[in-house]
């Protein structure tokens, strides 16, 4: 601990520069150098100079299989990545949390002595960080006030999952400052699961726990959510650039507004198919069960339920094929798996766009651009919730350029980021990290 005037001290003589390009690249170092001054000072703008403060730091997550299979239980392929929420933060007395996120223009102030969810606070951050502490205190976690002013290049309503990422600094900041950072009790996952708890039961969103878990731990990684109160995460050696590939993700730039019931619409279908052999997630019936009684499902649940649950068993079996094809070295066999995924997602998942606004399909014409860039040398797909936000393509590096210049005169400037493959979850930052 130091404070924010040593730290930035530190930060401008380089002292923090190892540690910053192995969280990020080397070729970012001057820029997060530079961001990361910024967040320092607008603590001090904010809460007061000269303060011993922590820096913690959560990233964004990138699905790469098993879209929308973590809620009933399923398989799934997902990494972290370089694009991060950073906070600046330092306990209070005041057993209240302050925290401020750049660019919003507001503080959210949580009592923590209530600790049940608020209606007036549902879809909003404050929600988020009432249900973290909660959560902590549910699993015998010490709780106490902090002061935090924070920073995110996470996109938010992208599909990188910026709610995570954030519920996941939280864990990280709780379990630092009041839990003596006890790994044993509040291991990444444990964090993962607190995230989970807050967004569900109090921000009102029913995800599962995939995006939680990728952002926590960090790496590629395959997870198996068959125990989702004990995953089996396993991380997965990923070299993109080695392959001569880069990883980019493309926002279309549609609104999230308003799709809380499309998401929803996809996890209760898939249980109701779940229900009709008296379970209550698709991973507890085989897939032949489902299979051989397709007649009776669909004048029960409907077609569309149908066609969600032979996506979730597709995309597990997929989920694991890509993690199979990473290990034997089967890149092109890796790509053509990605391509089937995005099909699946689309044709049976139906989660490219919203019926309810079929006039916005910038996923769907994501997807046929980087077909029409791509085809026959990487791969691309739908990601994350869908209906709005990203894509994910797999670029051979020498049409980089030509793919980012489609996406980008279709989309606007900066529409598709590079990025890499991050291999710390949510951490506190130390420059000897």
């Amino acid at each position: 601990m130091a404070t924010t005037t040593e730290w930035k001290q530190q930060i401008q003589a380089g002292s923090w520069d190892a540690a910053l390009s192995e969280l990020y690249t080397s070729d970012q170092v001057p820029a997060q150098r530079a961001r990361y001054l910024r967040t320092l000072e607008g603590f001090e703008q904010n809460f007061g100079a000269d303060r011993d403060v922590r820096l913690y730091s959560a990233p964004g997550r990138t699905e790469i299989g098993g879209n929308h299979t973590d809620h009933n239980n399923g398989v799934v392929m997902a990494a972290a990545v370089d694009l991060d929420i950073i906070a600046v933060v330092a306990k209070n007395d005041r057993n209240t949390v302050r925290f401020i996120s750049e660019g919003f223009g507001k503080i959210d102030e949580i009592d923590l002595s209530v600790l049940t969810p608020q209606p007036e606070e549902a879809e909003h951050s404050a929600s988020l960080i009432r249900g973290v502490a909660a959560g902590f205190a549910r699993r015998g976690g010490m709780l106490g006030g902090f002061d935090a002013f924070s920073t995110s290049n996470v996109l938010r309503g992208s599909g990188l999952s910026s709610s995570a990422a954030f519920e996941v600094c939280l864990g990280a900041i709780f379990r630092g400052e009041y839990n003596a950072d006890r790994q044993d009790l509040f291991s990444q996952v444990e964090i993962a699961k607190i995230g989970q708890y807050a967004e569900n039961l109090f921000f009102g969103k029913p995800s599962g726990l995939m995006d939680q878990t990728a952002c926590a731990v960090g790496s590629a990684m395959s997870i198996d959510f068959r125990d989702p109160e004990a995953p089996v995460v396993e991380k997965v050696a990923f070299d993109l650039a080695g392959e001569g590939y880069a990883l980019c993700i493309s926002d279309t730039k549609g609104s999230h507004a308003d799709l809380t019931d499309d998401y929803a619409a996809i996890r209760r279908e898939m249980e109701a198919v779940a229900e009709c052999f008296g379970k209550k997630v698709l991973r507890e019936v085989e897939e032949a069960e489902v299979v051989a009684a397709i007649p009776a499902i669909r004048a029960k649940v409907g077609d569309r339920a149908v066609l969600r649950a032979l996506h979730f068993y597709s995309e597990c079996h997929r989920a694991v094929a890509l993690r199979q094809a990473l290990e034997e070295k089967d890149f092109p066999g890796f790509l053509r798996r990605i391509i089937a995924g995005g099909h699946s997602s689309f044709e049976y998942n139906q989660n490219a766009y919203s019926i309810h606004n079929p006039a916005e399909q910038g996923v769907p014409l994501a997807l046929a651009i980087s077909q029409r860039v791509l085809e026959g040398r990487g791969a691309w797909r739908l990601q994350g919730g869908g209906f709005a936000g990203t894509i994910q393509a797999f670029v051979p590096l020498d049409l980089l350029e030509s793919y980012r210049t489609a996406i980008d005169g279709i989309f606007g400037a900066g529409s598709c980021h590079v990025l890499t493959v991050r291999n710390h979850g949510a951490i506190e930052v130390t420059r000897d990290l």
